[in-house]
């Protein structure tokens, strides 16, 4: 797939619920510190226990979340992420991600995303908007923690 330029990045997070607020010249910064991740149709992303070290925002393709046996609790699309929850508690992955098509990622690191958290409180106050709603594949299983 091909990359996102930096505006197409920033007015991607336009869209993302964590980013929605900020202006321009916010997204432009956190744009620059995105990176391109391209994986396959049925390629894992990651696996329970492996180490946590960063978010995904979905800019194509679909994504199926599975609990630690394997059995679906959502599918995710794009504008959403996941991943995020064991940047924080800094805990092996508790479930796996899958592709369900080719998809592209932009990734941030727990450094970067943190970085990021201390020059923005309004991204910390999304985070802990996201983790208070009724979102059902954060509430089912072992993927309650996200």
């Amino acid at each position: 797939m091909k990359p996102l330029s930096l505006i197409e990045r920033a007015f991607f997070l336009k869209k993302v619920r964590l980013f929605s607020e900020l202006d321009l010249d916010s997204l432009l910064a956190i744009a620059e510190k995105l990176h391109h991740d391209d994986y396959d149709a049925g390629e894992k992303i990651f696996t329970p226990g492996q180490v946590a070290n960063r978010i995904y925002l979905i800019a194509q393709g679909t994504v199926q979340i599975l609990d630690e046996r394997n059995r679906p609790l959502c599918d995710l699309t794009s504008p959403e992420f996941f991943g995020d929850e064991s940047l924080f508690n800094e805990q092996p992955r508790t479930y796996s991600a899958i592709c369900k098509s080719d998809c592209l990622f932009l990734t941030l690191s727990r450094s970067h995303l943190l970085s990021i958290i201390s020059e923005c409180p309004a991204v910390a106050v999304a985070l802990l908007q996201s983790y208070s709603q009724q979102l059902s594949c954060r509430h089912k299983g072992s993927v309650a923690t996200l």
